[in-house]
């Protein structure tokens, strides 16, 4: 399930994941990094967005970019440091262009469940970035100063 990561510099959490589409395993990498978001001391509407944002690129990942087929693996990265956290997730699909996915709040795609995954990681990260060829998607978060609206 998880690859060991070597020893990381004092205040500073990275590590790596190779996940088959497994409920227990998926909830122990998702439980990881919150942990490691509420050591670091994001506050929990930081954790929410981060563990939501996650989850959503999880989905995708097996369902879409690898079709379900459960022989193939998504792998996952992850750093936290000084209020960032990066994220990410590699499937072993084709990729695809995230300009296809039609607009799940135009009134026509309504009732069309695509899309609303990444409409929220974009709603909650900071970044979210497809990589060529569409297969691996990096998303950052960057808490919000003190006294400033969480996402």
């Amino acid at each position: 399930m998880a690859a060991a990561s070597p020893p990381s510099p004092a205040g500073r959490f990275e590590r790596r994941w190779t996940l088959r589409e497994e409920r227990e395993a998926i909830e122990s990498l998702q439980a990881d990094v919150c942990a490691a978001l509420h050591g670091a001391g994001f506050p929990e509407a930081s954790v929410f967005a981060v563990r939501l944002a996650l989850e959503e690129a999880l989905v995708n990942g097996f369902r879409h970019g690898n079709r379900g087929d459960a022989a193939k693996s998504v792998k996952v990265w992850c750093a936290i440091e000084g209020g960032r956290v990066e994220l990410e997730v590699e499937d072993e699909g084709e990729g695809f262009d995230p300009a296809s996915v039609p607009d799940p709040t135009a009134e026509e795609n309504i009732e069309i469940p695509s899309g609303r995954g990444i409409m929220l990681m974009r709603a909650y990260m900071s970044e979210v970035e497809f990589l060529p060829p569409g297969n691996r998607l990096r998303i950052v978060y960057v808490m919000p100063a003190p006294g400033a609206p969480a996402a």
